[in-house]
């Protein structure tokens, strides 16, 4: 069975180019030691294919040791492999949700989510030209597809764990087919490239009591709003062609049961399904069900 290095992965990469190949990945030169008084006078400067036969020897019989996990229930996700990765990760830089994610949930679909994350019209809607070096946009993208997923829909009460629900959902999806992950790609691009067509770069922005946008990506505007028109183009809807979509738009951000829905609980799924119905009803003329 193939496994996954939690930690101590460049450690053992380095020990793997100096004696396997022999040529240090991070820059494609000849690995060699450095020339420093910490190291011992006969081993300085030199390759693995310079040492002497005994010393090669010896470096090929020390044992590394390390410590495997099996998670043996459930079977179905790897719940206990992202906890004790977060056990791990107590010192130094704290890693975030998604960043502990790209470590464990390895496949095409994390491939897939680095790519979209790069389309310009989503940096745009998104508010920053440059990647987030902590993944929250990654995260972002990834709850548009977890949200929109038939584990939410139908669904109408009850708090959910936003990163429990996260994790599942990326898991299932780590090495799914090449359709889906083109389907995925497809659906996500599509949508904002025609949000941005007709809500502009204010797509996913609040609308302030002072009668103007504000300069900020919001979370929960977004998924309802993104949700919703994507759910509506499922439904046969043209959303390039629904009239006054601007104002509707507006009318939308103003409505005060849409502002609690965005504001309170906004994990709890009947106000999820409660902004994503609202959107649907004001922005399209239809129910999300």
């Amino acid at each position: 069975n193939n496994k996954l290095i939690i930690d101590g992965y460049q450690r053992i990469m380095t020990v793997y180019d100096y004696v396997k190949k022999g040529i240090f990945a991070k820059d494609g030169k000849v690995f060699k030691l450095v020339n420093t008084e910490r190291i011992n006078k006969k081993w300085r400067g030199k390759a693995y294919s310079e040492l002497d036969e005994f010393d090669q020897k010896k470096i090929r019989q020390t044992t590394i040791h390390a410590i495997i996990f099996e998670q043996k229930q459930p079977k179905d996700n790897d719940s206990s492999l992202y906890q004790i990765f977060e056990r791990i990760n107590t010192s130094g830089r704290v890693l975030k949700p998604q960043e502990i994610r790209n470590c464990v949930y390895q496949g095409n679909f994390n491939t897939l989510l680095f790519e979209l994350n790069i389309n310009p019209i989503w940096r745009i809607l998104f508010g920053e030209q440059e990647e987030d070096s902590r993944m929250a946009d990654l995260e972002f993208i990834l709850r548009f597809f977890a949200l929109s997923s038939k584990d939410i829909i139908g669904k109408t009460t009850g708090q959910i764990s936003l990163k429990l629900f996260l994790n599942n959902y990326m898991g299932e999806k780590t090495n799914n087919s090449q359709k889906f992950i083109d389907e995925k790609r497809t659906e996500f691009n599509t949508i904002i490239e025609e949000l941005y067509s007709v809500l502009g770069e204010n797509s996913f922005r609040n609308f302030s009591s002072e009668g103007f946008f504000v300069k900020k990506f919001h979370p929960p505007i977004y998924d309802s709003i993104i949700i919703s028109s994507n759910y509506a183009k499922q439904r046969g809807i043209d959303i390039l062609k629904i009239e006054h979509i601007q104002s509707k738009h507006i009318e939308l951000l103003n409505n005060e049961e849409y502002k609690k829905f965005t504001t309170q609980r906004t994990t709890n799924l009947e106000n999820i399904n409660g902004r994503i119905n609202l959107a649907c009803n004001i922005l399209y003329g239809i129910n999300y069900e």
